[in-house]
């Protein structure tokens, strides 16, 4: 039967003890900063109409819940964020595989995707309502085009960084060009196409609420824009907070799969 060492315990207690401070610790800076939040508010230090209080928002957050108005505005949103972050990760990982795969190509396109990358997009909305129509196609293009190339350029710049060793060998041996990425390639980059997923999470749900902004007449991105517009500040803070609680809880699902994929790669 296999039985640890006293000094591997003490390690795997010092990993544990080391895991809960980091999530004591975390609590405790959200919870500090709610406290001192709702202390000022209360003291008069600070302006709630325009900053807003955590009692307030819990109270627009519950108001909102009872009217039946906040789950169908959330839903909307995470609808789009969805199909956003499915086919920016499809196509991205694509478009990274051809790029790969054609080293001729990629160099032709590479600074046009730069340059792609750099564009304001939000500066494009008018035109992808006038190329799309005002509706959710042209939010879930808004949302692409914000993500799109940030996810080619990661997920390519790991293709590319392969050991150029491991790569010659396979040929050695005689691989075609398709067994050399299924077996090297990919494998090895994906921990990098993880870290792009989070990237990409974070960026579709800008995309999302940029178009939303824009166009929609439901979801979060549109209780801002009326909560700005009608001055109710409660309401556009209370918006991003949810924003906020659900850009979390995607990261910390991709979280999971990072810690799995890790997991059976060290085995």
């Amino acid at each position: 039967m296999f039985t640890c060492s006293e000094e591997h315990l003490k390690y795997l207690k010092k990993i544990k003890r080391k895991k809960y401070l980091i999530i004591v610790g975390r609590i405790s800076i959200a919870g500090i900063f709610i406290f001192l939040w709702e202390l000022f508010s209360q003291l008069g230090m600070i302006n709630t109409f325009l900053f807003s209080s955590p009692s307030r928002i819990l109270s627009t957050f519950i108001s909102l819940f009872q009217q039946g108005n906040l789950l169908k505005h959330v839903e909307i949103t995470l609808f789009e964020v969805f199909l956003s972050f499915l086919f920016t990760s499809v196509i991205g990982l694509f478009i990274a595989t051809i790029l790969w795969s054609n080293e001729i190509l990629a160099k032709l396109i590479d600074p046009y995707i730069t340059i792609l990358n750099s564009l304001p997009k939000v500066a494009l909305g008018p035109l992808i309502i006038i190329w799309v129509g005002a509706r959710i196609h042209s939010i879930i293009f808004m949302a692409i085009m914000i993500s799109i190339f940030v996810t080619i350029l990661t997920i390519y710049q790991g293709f590319i960084s392969v050991n150029a060793n491991l790569i010659l060998m396979l040929k050695c041996f005689g691989a075609n060009r398709w067994q050399i990425f299924r077996k090297i390639i990919f494998p090895s980059n994906l921990m990098v196409i993880i870290s792009s997923l989070k990237i990409n999470v974070s960026m579709s749900l800008i995309g999302v609420i940029m178009g939303e902004l824009l166009v929609s007449k439901r979801g979060l991105g549109y209780l801002i824009m009326y909560g700005s517009q009608v001055f109710q500040i409660d309401l556009v803070i209370t918006s991003v907070c949810i924003l906020g609680i659900i850009s979390y809880f995607m990261y910390y699902l991709l979280n999971l799969l990072e810690s799995y994929f890790n997991h059976h790669i060290n085995l």
